[in-house]
């Protein structure tokens, strides 16, 4: 199991994993999850029962936790009806009340596309005179002359 979540708020993803590798490090596949948080008791673990039943057959052994897990919620567990319950249940309680679930069906707004002018309607309007840029030949030399605090001879 990789622990994931935060303080107080636990989740966890039950993964496929070298024995080597650290509990939340590389993973060669996750099989399903199990949040403790959840309010309905059987409806905390989502297991993949096909690719347990896969990686049980090729010599994988779930820790002991797991196996508890696989026991009650793999492909042949014992609590496979419960949870189908459970899951309906909470599904259910999800919902928000009030909002109708069959809403009318709008008709959709048609809006009528404004038409083309023809191109021989079209007139062209004259550009703005747009002045001529000035080469910098004809340019006359301009200087600037600035303010200069007069200073004192130090001493």
């Amino acid at each position: 199991m990789k622990m994931f979540g935060r303080r107080h708020r636990p989740f966890f993803r039950l993964c496929v994993t070298d024995g080597r590798n650290p509990r939340d490090g590389r993973v060669l596949e996750e099989v399903g999850y199990y949040d403790p948080m959840v309010p309905e008791t059987d409806a905390r673990a989502v297991l993949n029962g096909e690719r347990i039943d896969y990686w049980i057959g090729v010599g994988a052994q779930p820790s002991d936790k797991v196996a508890v897990l696989i026991k009650k919620y793999g492909s042949s567990g014992t609590h496979l009806e419960q949870q189908k319950a459970a899951v309906e249940r909470l599904a259910t309680s999800r919902r928000r009340p009030g909002v109708p679930t069959d809403l009318p069906k709008m008709e959709p707004v048609v809006r009528k596309k404004k038409e083309a002018k023809p191109v021989e309607e079209v007139v062209a309007e004259p550009a703005a005179e747009v002045p001529e840029p000035v080469a910098p030949a004809e340019v006359e030399n301009v200087s600037v002359e600035t303010a200069q605090p007069e200073t004192e001879p130090q001493a």
